[in-house]
């Protein structure tokens, strides 16, 4: 029989929306990486049967960040997921290869990706953390976390080691800009390289704004 993916996505939709998320895993995140998920497998030929039910669920679990099992979140997930999936009659032959890709899509876990489509959400993910919509989810989460936007004394970590706990601007040294390096797939880099761009003139403009020339 083939895939439904038209059922699978109202499933994963009203188990998601009843499961609740944070400013930045909400329900729309989890669209966009679906969204970006697609594009990617189309173009590196991955399993959509793999692939989509691991977009969607990637986050079916929610770990705030600043808790101490946050680097277990996507493991929660991917046993979440699979507990789900059997229950809705999802080909049990799949459910390794996307509870594998749940679990390396996280940054924090730190998980190699072993298969394409691994390494298709895992780039799929990351990719909402970039450009303008991963502008806009740093500093809501940095909002919502009731951390300022900078660090006064040294706001773009020149005479300091970064701490994002600290300040939101410090997230790009820690993680965002050390994403592109991390992607996967040739698609993915590509797609990468130009939301970090957007970053970095961001900060080029936060920099100029707060009267801090560019050292050279």
């Amino acid at each position: 029989m083939p895939m439904d993916f038209v059922e699978l996505e109202r499933r994963c939709r009203a188990a998601l929306t009843a499961q609740g998320g944070d400013a930045a895993h909400d329900l729309e995140h989890v669209r966009r990486v679906v969204r970006n998920a697609q594009e990617l497998a189309t173009t590196e030929g991955a399993r959509l049967e793999v692939v989509l039910p691991a977009a969607w669920l990637h986050d079916c679990v929610t770990v705030p960040k600043d808790s101490p099992q946050r680097a277990q979140a996507s493991r929660l997930a991917a046993a979440q997921a699979g507990q789900w999936l059997r229950e809705w009659g999802w080909p049990a032959d799949l459910l390794p290869d996307i509870a594998h890709a749940i679990e390396a899509h996280s940054f924090t876990a730190a998980i190699t990706p072993r298969t394409l489509e691994a390494k298709v959400v895992q780039d799929a993910d990351r990719l909402d953390a970039l450009g303008a919509v991963g502008l806009a989810r740093c500093l809501m989460l940095g909002g919502a976390l009731g951390r300022p936007l900078y660090a006064v004394d040294d706001p773009f970590c020149e005479r300091r080691a970064p701490d994002d706990s600290a300040a939101s601007v410090d997230h790009f040294y820690t993680k965002l800009l050390k994403l592109e390096e991390t992607m996967q797939t040739a698609s993915g880099r590509e797609e990468a390289g130009r939301r970090t761009k957007y970053l970095a003139g961001f900060l080029t403009e936060l920099r100029r704004e707060l009267g801090r020339p560019q050292k050279t």
